[in-house]
């Protein structure tokens, strides 16, 4: 996949690249977790399709957690940027009260090298990471929130009924996440 130089790049243009594996099924298939360059232990990021995904965006519904869904690659620079206030903000949540997710939107092919060695430098490998391979980047856009373009990095919250409680393209806010955060945990 060609990568942009530009700050937000729309989520059809990112996954616009044929898929690498040619997978049919929408199960999430794990990739070989390596070194990262800081030698730490790079996680396993598991593939994802628009039924995955699906199901992600819906978790909520049988945890009865809210879920933040963080999408991101790692030729985005916000998203590198952001990426150690997100690190930070998982810290302040118990996990038992709380979902975070990372997908990935990079090229599949990404999946056994940059995409986990970027996770493993920021000492992410405790968050559920996906890269998304979609078949259709116009309804997996849809499927996420109609009225977002695919701009990265974006920052969704769902509340314990799979609404989305908050929405925010480009770097977040850490205040303005946090408050959204507060407000679906008391929900």
């Amino acid at each position: 996949m060609r990568k942009s130089l530009l700050l937000v790049l729309p989520l059809a243009a990112a996954l616009a690249a044929p898929a690498a594996n040619g997978q049919k099924d929408d199960a999430a298939k794990p990739a070989a977790p390596g070194r990262s360059s800081a030698g730490a232990q790079a996680p396993a990021v598991k593939e994802i399709k628009e039924a995955g995904l699906k199901e992600l965006l819906e978790s909520g519904k049988a945890s009865g957690r809210p879920l933040l869904v963080n999408f991101w690659a790692t030729w985005c620079v916000p998203c590198r940027e952001e990426f150690p206030d997100l690190v930070k903000l998982r810290g302040l949540y118990d996990a038992a009260k709380l979902d975070f997710a990372l997908v990935s939107l990079d090229d599949p092919s990404d999946i056994t090298g940059p995409v986990p060695a970027f996770l493993g430098e920021q000492r992410a490998g405790h968050f559920p990471s996906y890269l998304l391979n979609a078949d259709d980047p116009d309804a997996a856009i849809n499927l996420i929130d109609p009225t977002w373009r695919g701009e990265l990095p974006a920052t969704f919250v769902l509340d314990r009924r799979g609404k989305i409680v908050y929405s925010h393209k480009g770097r977040i806010k850490v205040s303005e996440l946090r408050d959204a955060l507060d407000a679906a945990l008391k929900d």
